[in-house]
């Protein structure tokens, strides 16, 4: 039976649609176009992988890092089972070159896949499949000191321009992967599209919070977003390195930081309390005024921060913001909180006793006034409120510890 003309023409159509993953496809493959970066860093002893896809969840299945042995990058069409015996190979002290070979001299699709890999040193090894170069676009690899740059159905100039800029780039090696990673997109990336990004780093001198492991899983235009991650966590440094230069005396550092911070943190709404109270340490409430109303007319939700902020309900600037007459017990311990927190317990011996006198009374307002006695090295008060904190709730465990260590 003859199909209609019209079928025909979609089939057709069909095909020209996939025609840069046709040989996989009549096999009932599931390749997408991608393009990865491997390298590793000798000075901070680091492994890391960025990579971008056409698919959803490209760091699923493509990036495979074990901290003093190695790391391995499979793109194409992914198979785990060479960063699973390549590991293996490499404790047994064979090269990278054998440990990826051991696996692909097995491996009847080995044609449609890309593997890179290197070991503990930086010697590194990849190769791209034969069949990808019946896909669209360039298919090939780079292999460079302590990196390889790869990719499938990419514009020509793109696995040049991560070589180039992974080379030259400044800062951590999640930074420089960042930046190839970037470089790829800005030359043309993937020929059919883009939806996901990853970037790994593990190092065998980190400390988990140390550890990078960013994803964007569905996105149209997930290195960027991969990017913004990225500067979240590094703004997140920055600010915390702004707290600890202000209480070394530091201010000038600590203002250069925070300034840093301030940039790379801009659109995570949760870390905006974080900054404005870093701006009241370093006595620019303006600023401080700045990100609260900044947080609120970004995300709704963030009213939940205001009462910590209670301290500043007579600026004009917050006319209509702060209402304190319908604060909840745990607003107010928010803005006690706060305000020791800013190191300013004398306004906390002050505010609390107003709040007792006006019977708003808790556990945690009481070990907050027991602290900030403490604070103020009156040990007698102090135990008097934490007991108090105590008798109100037995599992009051910060007012336990303090009073164990004021008792000690």
């Amino acid at each position: 039976m003859k199909l209609p003309i019209t079928a025909l023409t979609l089939f057709f159509v069909s095909l020209i649609s996939f025609s840069q993953n046709l040989p996989s496809l009549l096999k009932g493959k599931n390749i997408n176009s991608t393009f990865s970066i491997l390298a590793y860093d000798e000075h901070t002893q680091e492994w890391g992988v960025a990579v971008a896809t056409n698919n959803i969840y490209v760091g699923n299945s493509t990036i495979y890092i074990e901290p003093g042995l190695g790391a391995f990058s499979v793109i194409a069409e992914t198979e785990p089972s060479y960063a699973q015996a390549g590991f293996e190979k490499l404790r047994e002290g064979k090269s990278i070159m054998d440990a990826i070979q051991y696996t692909k001299n097995k491996d009847d699709q080995a044609n449609y896949r890309q593997v890179s890999g290197i070991d503990k040193d930086g010697k590194v090894y990849a190769f791209t499949g034969k069949s990808l170069k019946y896909w669209n676009g360039n298919a090939s690899q780079i292999l460079g000191k302590n990196y390889v740059v790869m990719g499938n159905q990419l514009e020509d100039s793109v696995l040049s321009s991560m070589s180039r800029s992974f080379e030259t780039a400044n800062g951590t090696l999640a930074q420089r992967l960042m930046e190839s990673l970037v470089a790829g997109q800005r030359s043309g990336g993937q020929i059919s599209g883009k939806q996901s990004a990853a970037l790994v780093v593990k190092g065998t001198n980190n400390d988990w919070f140390n550890q990078i492991d960013l994803r964007v899983d569905h996105s149209s235009s997930p290195v960027d977003d991969l990017k913004k991650l990225m500067d979240f966590h590094y703004g997140r440094i920055r600010l915390n390195q702004a707290l600890y230069a202000h209480r070394e005396g530091n201010q000038s550092r600590a203002l250069k930081k925070l300034s840093e911070s301030e940039k790379m943190l801009d659109g995570w709404t949760g870390m905006y309390s974080r900054i404005a109270s870093a701006n009241i340490l370093l006595d620019n409430k303006e600023n401080a005024v700045k990100w609260v109303k900044k947080g609120i007319s970004e995300n709704p939700n963030w009213s939940v921060y205001l009462p910590a902020f209670y301290f500043l309900k007579d600026s004009p600037e917050m006319k209509g913001l702060i209402n304190p007459s319908r604060f909840t017990t745990k607003d107010w311990e928010a803005a006690l909180n706060m305000l020791s927190n800013l190191g300013r317990e004398l306004e906390v011996i002050e505010l609390a006793h107003r709040l007792k006198s006006d019977k708003i009374e808790s556990s945690y307002l009481n070990f907050l006034l027991g602290r900030s006695y403490f604070y103020e090295k009156d040990n007698e008060k102090a135990i008097k409120f934490l007991e108090l904190a105590l008798q109100m709730d037995k599992e009051n465990i910060e007012a336990e510890m303090l009073l164990n260590k004021i008792n000690s």
